[in-house]
């Protein structure tokens, strides 16, 4: 299994039974705001809108939470702002960050206290990207379907990678082919879990448990705050550091 798969899935079983779910809310309502104002409240009409919507309803969001995000974005939307850092944790492993804010000044001076605190160290704006690829990468539950033909349709549809992971199929496929996938999966009458746009390591780093603890640790302090909506690194989590997390 992909590394980044590994870590998506721990996050996934460990956030199934957290008390962040009010933290992952307020990542998704940020979201249908942005999708909103850019390209206004119709699910139909709107891509981004309808995939945050989706993804709302992968954790359970209540309709009512959804219904008011979207009235609400005309006003409270229009000032967040996209921005992105990238810098290196401990023992040089790689940290991309995307943020909403709605005051930069703040966003940068929080993340570069996370970098500094945990022995990590702010970039420039570019100069990891390369690390990084962005795919499509998209959580299915199993279901009353037949896993080999589910997929081959998949794969079919551009699907490069599918890990099962238990409960679920993880499929990876590139930026071009997500909408193409997400399609095909309406059209089979599947729902995803979760479906998003990653940014995935194109060589990982592999370090000793301690410290990739330092690393995760890093990791966990931006995903705590408030206007960070994902985190990616290139960190290899091999089976010595999952269970030394527990």
């Amino acid at each position: 299994m992909s590394g980044h798969n590994k870590w998506s899935t721990i996050k996934r079983k460990k956030g199934a039974a957290d008390a962040k779910r009010s933290k992952i809310f307020s990542k998704i309502i940020k979201e249908i705001q942005v999708a909103v104002r850019e390209s206004g409240p119709s699910e139909e009409s709107n891509p981004r809108l309808r995939l945050a919507i989706q993804n709302a309803k992968g954790v359970n969001m209540p309709k009512d939470n959804i219904v008011r995000a979207i009235s609400k974005a005309s006003s409270e939307g229009a000032n967040l702002t996209e921005v992105t850092f990238e810098g290196y944790a401990p023992g040089g492993v790689a940290i991309f960050v995307e943020c909403l804010t709605d005051n930069n000044n703040r966003t940068v001076s929080n993340i570069r206290s996370i970098f500094t605190k945990r022995g990590g160290s702010l970039g420039t704006k570019g100069s990891l990207s390369f690390l990084f690829e962005r795919k499509g990468v998209i959580t299915v539950t199993k279901g009353n379907f037949d896993p080999d033909e589910f997929q081959l349709e998949v794969i079919d549809a551009g699907v490069d990678e599918v890990d099962d992971v238990g409960d679920a199929f993880v499929l990876t496929c590139s930026f071009e082919n997500f909408a193409r996938v997400r399609k095909k999966l309406e059209e089979m009458k599947i729902e995803a879990q979760n479906a998003e746009v990653q940014r995935i390591p194109n060589d990982y780093k592999k370090l000793d448990t301690d410290t990739a603890q330092k690393v995760l640790k890093l990791v966990e302090d931006f995903e705590e705050d408030d206007d960070v909506q994902n985190v990616f690194h290139n960190l290899e989590m091999t089976e010595e550091i999952i269970n030394a997390m527990g």
